[in-house]
């Protein structure tokens, strides 16, 4: 059963090292290694030999979603952590605990690198088990993997912030210097066909608080953006197989919306809005247009947000009017004629006014959308008239109610 062992593709180089050393490793102990980094993400795992060892015991609740999720949740982060996994230099034994879904001992290896903890190692602890020769030989293997995670660390940090630099660079010289950078940083993964994904709002508000590019499938580089005026939202450089093969951005998209929010404390979303939401740029080849696919990500973004039916990952592509309306400044959507419409008090006769526009003015679909009469519906759309001083009966009085009304769901 080798296929145990394997690893996804999209980070196959640098991969292919860890499975190597976690490979032998596994060899090295007789029994199979997995190796976290030091937020218990899943790096990679060793393969079992034969059927026969891969018995129910092997696979206890926290050993297999940390298999099949590629990372293990906060809770059981702090138990392990309540064994002084960080502070160690050498091997720590721990217990079986069925209550907290560990139902074999584990040996836990500290991966450090100049002192520092990167990850660990993580082995069933069997009786007899490893010799205290085997474990110190363990312990060279997992010097040069913490060797690789700082390497691998320094040159991530990197990119993140080489791909913020281009993100926040205004356009000329300055933006053309960012994207040479990142060029240079990506080498040979700077080819190709690109998009970007926008997830908002981030749930931290910490701009270094981003998760590992190597959890995140297809991902290139990743980083923080500022969003509004406190908040954060992710911006991920996806590479993909050509313009029209979209599946690598909302892969991608897809797994952040599902960690992003279970790390977020809950609270209540505005109503009719989703409380948080990914955007795809549109692909182009190579990374020139860069900060132009933010743009498009971060509108389609707020797009999904505003319109739970764009969501809960908007393509830029099939946004529609809010294509225009993300690009207007915040002062041009606030127009004087629709903002009696907005107040709290006429929410009822808003939804009215909008649903009539986005049926294209035909009272009868208008009618059957809100469930009310027609008599009920003319009513109200006559005091929509008087409140706004606009004629429905007009084209451009009908365009102007119509984004001011689109225009106040993104949140201006």
């Amino acid at each position: 059963m080798r296929e145990n062992a394997r690893v996804t593709p999209e980070f196959k180089d640098r991969k292919d090292d860890y499975q190597e050393l976690v490979d032998e490793l596994s060899e090295l102990l007789g029994a199979p290694a997995t190796l976290e980094n030091r937020d218990f993400e899943l790096i990679a795992f060793g393969a079992y030999d034969s059927e026969g060892e891969l018995d129910a015991s092997a696979l206890d609740p926290v050993r297999t979603r940390s298999i099949l999720t590629r990372r293990s949740t906060a809770a059981v982060r702090t138990w392990f952590e309540g064994f002084g996994i960080t502070r160690a230099t050498g091997p720590v034994r721990i217990p079986p605990t069925p209550e907290a879904g560990v139902y074999r001992g584990r040996i836990c290896l500290p991966v450090r690198h100049r002192g520092v903890v990167l990850g660990y190692v993580w082995l069933l602890d069997d009786d007899p088990g490893p010799t205290e020769q085997q474990l110190a030989a363990a312990m060279e293997v997992t010097a040069r993997i913490g060797a690789l995670l700082a390497d691998e660390a320094q040159h991530g940090a990197d990119l993140s912030r080489e791909l913020r630099a281009v993100l926040a660079a205004e356009r000329g010289w300055q933006g053309d210097m960012a994207v040479a950078e990142l060029r240079t940083a990506l080498g040979a993964r700077a080819d190709g066909v690109h998009t970007v994904v926008c997830v908002a709002p981030w749930p931290s508000a910490d701009p270094d608080d981003a998760p590992s590019v190597r959890t995140v499938p297809h991902a290139t580089a990743l980083c923080t953006v500022p969003w509004g005026a406190t908040g954060q939202s992710l911006a991920v450089l996806v590479r993909l197989r050509s313009p029209e093969v979209r599946t690598a951005a909302l892969a991608a998209a897809s797994r952040l919306l599902k960690e992003g929010p279970a790390q977020a404390p809950s609270r209540p979303s505005p109503r009719g809005r989703a409380r948080v939401a990914a955007g795809v740029g549109e692909p182009r080849s190579g990374l020139a247009d860069l900060g132009v696919m933010w743009q498009e990500a971060s509108a389609a973004t707020r797009a999904a947000l505003a319109e739970p039916r764009f969501g809960p990952v908007a393509e830029w592509s099939r946004i529609g009017p809010y294509r225009l309306l993300t690009s207007l400044s915040p002062e041009t959507l606030h127009d004087p004629a629709v903002a009696p419409l907005l107040s709290p008090t006429h929410h009822e006769l808003a939804r009215t006014a909008e649903v009539y526009l986005d049926c294209a003015g035909q009272a009868g679909r208008t009618a059957a959308e809100l469930g009310i009469h027609r008599q009920t519906l003319y009513y109200r759309l006559s005091r929509v008239e008087q409140l706004t001083g606009l004629d429905l009966d007009d084209g451009e009085d009908r365009l102007l109610l119509h984004m001011g009304l689109k225009g106040a769901r993104l949140g201006f």
